[in-house]
């Protein structure tokens, strides 16, 4: 790479920064959020196209620009593309998914797993391989295609065979340790076994879901929960915590997960400011530790908050949704080059903790997820 292309990014990011520096965003108003669905949903074509592989690009950054394919968000970004195409009528989403699907199928490793080239190279992880699974099963229904229903076989009974004595995800995990975000990892198991009538997988599934609810103190917020130990998780990890709980205790009938996700739903909300923001990091205590922006955890607690609402019809809850939405909204990138518009930094401000100085592609993925939601949300409240 020449050094005039390296300076590329860090004039375009450097842009970024000096926006932020002089408070300048994006109207909130004056974009209609079909607009901003499209604007991100075109962006991640571009970070699938920026490659030859199909696979989406981990996203753009002050450190070389577009980055190499991610195989482990690729996995949930398949599923927003066909969840997206049904509801806009595109077609071409779906078959962007297909393709993306069929590269996942060549990073997958002979037993059924999936690595982090950046982290575990050889090995599968955990909850890389959970994440793979939805979009491996979200092809699977979408198209039938004998080839993805047994990647999404293998991939599953590799998370079984993986887990301990008491069926727990203590090996094969970032850090080598157990994260009650795995209950993300926890959702996709549930939804293969009992796609695929397989008990071990629903055990495993209620082994990591319990452990995580063990994890839970009384204000809300889970031990265990971060990257590391000893720091404070971001958003990012606890709304992964959280939506993992809510989504398998509705598929599993089990109230007690539901309501540990209805407990870290309502300690995040007390943190929401009146302008729609929400600190990054905060402490299993409940203090901020993070005066920054994740605008990915930010747009996963919008998603938590409606489908909440949706249960239990809490306007305060939707009302909270809408408002993280909007802040969310504010640092979309609308303007300017392709490398940028339509996405989302990591942070807000652009060098803060999480992903600083650059557009990490799930950080949009999970807000036109939100968006989407908030469409069927108010389209139920019209009916």
């Amino acid at each position: 790479m020449s050094i005039a292309s390296k300076l590329v990014p860090v004039a375009r990011i450097g842009r970024t920064v000096v926006d932020d520096l002089l408070s300048r965003t994006a109207s909130q108003s004056a974009i209609h959020r079909q607009q901003r669905i499209d604007a991100g949903l075109a962006w991640l074509c571009r970070a699938q196209d920026a490659g030859s592989d199909r696979g989406f690009s981990y996203g753009y950054t002050i450190k070389g620009g577009w980055q190499d394919s991610y195989i482990e968000t690729t996995g949930y970004i398949i599923e927003t593309f066909i969840e997206a195409a049904a509801q806009l009528g595109r077609a071409d989403l779906a078959d962007r998914a297909v393709e993306a699907g069929d590269w996942l199928l060549s990073v997958q490793l002979d037993d059924g797993s999936f690595p982090n080239p950046s982290v575990s190279p050889s090995n599968g992880l955990v909850f890389d391989t959970g994440q793979d699974l939805f979009g491996l099963l979200a092809l699977a229904e979408y198209s039938d295609e004998d080839r993805f229903v047994q990647a999404a076989q293998r991939a599953a009974q590799w998370l079984v065979d993986v887990a301990d004595e008491d069926n727990r995800w203590t090996r094969y995990t970032y850090n080598s340790s157990p994260h009650v975000y795995n209950t993300r990892v926890a959702w996709a198991l549930t939804l293969a076994g009992q796609k695929f009538d397989c008990p071990s997988a629903l055990e495993v599934a209620r082994a990591n879901l319990d452990w995580a609810c063990d994890q839970q103190v009384p204000n809300g917020w889970f031990e265990n929960c971060a990257f590391s130990e000893n720091e404070a998780p971001f958003t990012h990890n606890t709304a992964y915590a959280g939506r993992g709980l809510l989504e398998a205790g509705l598929l599993l009938g089990e109230e007690r997960y539901v309501v540990a996700a209805r407990r870290v739903a309502a300690a995040a909300s007390r943190h929401l400011q009146p302008d729609g923001s929400l600190p990054g990091r905060i402490a299993t205590n409940g203090r901020k530790v993070s005066n920054s922006v994740c605008l990915t955890g930010s747009a996963q607690f919008a998603i938590i908050w409606m489908k909440l609402h949706q249960i239990y019809r809490g306007t305060e809850l939707y009302a909270d949704a809408l408002c993280a939405l909007e802040a969310v909204g504010a640092s979309q990138s609308t303007t300017g080059p392709d490398e940028t518009r339509g996405a989302l930094r990591g942070s807000n401000p652009v060098w803060g903790r999480y992903a600083p100085l650059g557009y990490p592609n799930w950080a949009t993925k999970f807000f036109v997820e939100a968006l989407l939601l908030a469409d069927r949300t108010s389209q139920d409240h019209a009916r």
